[in-house]
């Protein structure tokens, strides 16, 4: 099972995202300050953390450069900061994204998936089956209809991030952010592409599946 560390001072808020991983399958181990993450970390298999940057005795920027002196553990940064310069000081010091407060839970858990398909861990072993469509996320395949896709690794997180969050709508930038990474360079025409070339070869009937809304971005919606 896959386990995700969630380091943040304030009891409400760790309880409250412990509350939604677990309705998503995700293990959750707790740590009140950055001394605890950091043994946490060392003692046991951690697969992910969430670590929040405004913490009493060691801020999470701290944590994080300790962390990396002996683990490559994916690290999210939870942050009520806006400023670029301290979000860039973070991925600078190893962390991989970050997700500015308030985030709501579906924004938390795509951010969460994102990163782990990254770095090859997946979080759900079930088929996921949406209209005519269906996921294999162990064998990493897709049908449409009971044909086989042949999909490039972009366009399979695509598939699986628009079916696991049926209904949300996805500006291009969140999804150059979600799958590309923060630090990449190309422009949003990457995305429009990668949509473009999907709904090829998902077919006449599963291709209407992902809408584009104008002036924002994209949405999948079986019954739209």
């Amino acid at each position: 099972m896959t386990t995700i560390l969630v380091v943040d001072d304030e009891r409400d808020m760790r309880r409250l995202i412990e509350m939604h991983l677990q309705k998503d399958g995700l293990q959750v181990v707790q740590a009140e300050d950055g001394d605890d993450a950091i043994q946490i970390v060392q003692k046991r298999d951690i697969d992910l953390v969430l670590l929040d940057v405004m913490m009493p005795k060691k801020d999470g920027f701290t944590v994080c450069k300790e962390i990396r002196r002996f683990s490559q553990v994916p690290i999210i940064f939870l942050t009520a900061l806006d400023a670029k310069s301290d979000l860039v000081k973070g991925l600078e010091l190893g962390g991989d994204d970050y997700i500015v407060k308030p985030f709501t839970a579906i924004e938390l858990t795509a951010r969460i998936n994102a990163l782990l398909r990254r770095t090859g861990i997946s979080t759900n072993s079930d088929v996921l089956t949406k209209g005519i469509i269906e996921i294999d996320t162990v064998a990493r395949q897709v049908k449409s209809e009971d044909r086989k896709l042949v999909l490039t690794l972009k366009e399979y997180e695509l598939m699986l991030l628009f079916m696991e969050n049926e209904g949300k709508v996805f500006s291009r930038d969140q999804l150059l952010e979600l799958l590309w990474g923060i630090g990449y360079e190309g422009g949003t025409r990457t995305v429009d592409t990668h949509i473009k070339t999907l709904r090829l070869k998902l077919g006449k009937v599963a291709s209407k599946y992902i809408e584009t809304v104008w002036g924002i971005g994209y949405r999948f919606e079986v019954n739209g």
